[in-house]
C-alpha cells in the first residue's frame, strides 16, 4: 500500500476531507496499516477513472514508459476487433466467451486471462452502467503483451455484472494494454467516449464494424487539443 491520504488526495485532485469522507463512506478503496489508511496507486487510478473523474497528470507517470508514445485508441480497438452474438448466462459463463474470441498472442494462456477478469469483478465490478462493462485484468503488466488491444462484444443475453445502476450488461468493452500507463489511458479515453451521444448510438444499436470504427475515430479526435 504505497500511497497515503495526502498522495491521494492530490493524485485525484481534491481535498484531503474528500478522501475521508469516501473512505468513511467505503466507496473508495482503501486499507487500514497501522492506524493510518494507505492506498494501492494502480487500484485507485482505476477507481478513478471507472467513475470518469479527474485525475492529475503525475497519476500516469510511470518513468519506464513515459518515453513511449500512448496508444491510440481506435488502433488498439482494430487491433481487437467488434464481435457479436456473444453467447452466455451469467457473467464468468460470458467473460470466458469472450477471451475465446480476444486476438491473444501465443504466450498469453487464455485460461489464466479469463481467471484474471473473473478475479477482477469480484474484487469490484467493471460495470459502468448503462448496459456496458469494461473487463480488464487488475494488474496489466502481470500478461506482458506488447501492444494495447480493446475488444467490443456485443451479448446474446444481457448478464447481470452487480452494476452501481443494476442495469444488466450488454457490452463488453475489454481492454489490455502493455503498461499500467497505457492501462489507464485507455480507461480514462473510454470514460469520455463512452459519454459521446454518437458512440452510444452506435453501440446501442448495435452498428456495422467500419460503422463504429469510424464513429469512434471521429470522437477520438474531437477529444484531441
Amino acid at each position: 500500500m504505497n500511497v497515503s491520504v495526502k498522495e491521494a488526495a492530490k493524485l485525484l485532485s481534491v481535498s484531503e476531507k474528500t478522501v475521508y469522507r469516501w473512505i468513511k463512506q467505503d466507496i473508495v478503496p482503501a486499507y487500514k496499516v497501522h492506524e493510518s489508511y494507505r492506498f494501492n496507486r494502480a487500484e485507485l487510478i482505476e477507481w478513478a477513472t471507472s467513475r470518469r473523474m479527474g485525475v492529475s497528470q503525475e497519476a500516469f507517470a510511470e518513468p519506464e514508459t513515459d518515453a513511449l508514445p500512448l496508444p491510440d485508441l481506435s488502433e488498439a480497438l482494430e487491433a481487437g476487433g467488434i464481435f457479436y452474438r456473444i453467447e452466455g448466462q451469467a457473467r464468468n459463463e460470458v467473460l470466458a466467451n469472450v477471451v475465446a474470441h480476444l486476438r491473444l498472442p501465443d504466450e498469453i494462456d487464455p485460461d489464466y486471462l479469463r481467471q484474471v477478469l473473473i478475479a477482477r469483478e469480484k474484487l469490484a465490478s467493471t460495470g459502468i452502467g448503462d448496459g456496458i462493462a469494461l473487463p480488464h485484468p487488475y494488474n496489466p503488466v502481470l500478461l506482458h503483451i506488447s501492444r494495447p488491444t480493446i475488444t467490443i462484444c456485443f451479448l446474446e443475453n444481457p448478464v447481470d455484472f452487480s452494476t452501481l445502476d443494476d442495469s444488466p450488461v450488454r457490452i463488453l468493452v475489454t481492454v489490455l494494454a502493455p503498461s499500467l500507463r497505457a492501462h489507464l489511458h485507455l480507461l480514462s479515453l473510454l470514460g469520455f467516449l463512452l459519454k459521446d451521444k454518437d458512440v452510444r448510438r452506435a453501440l446501442d444499436e448495435q452498428e456495422g464494424r467500419e460503422a463504429i470504427f469510424s464513429v469512434l475515430r471521429r470522437a477520438e479526435e474531437r477529444l484531441r487539443p
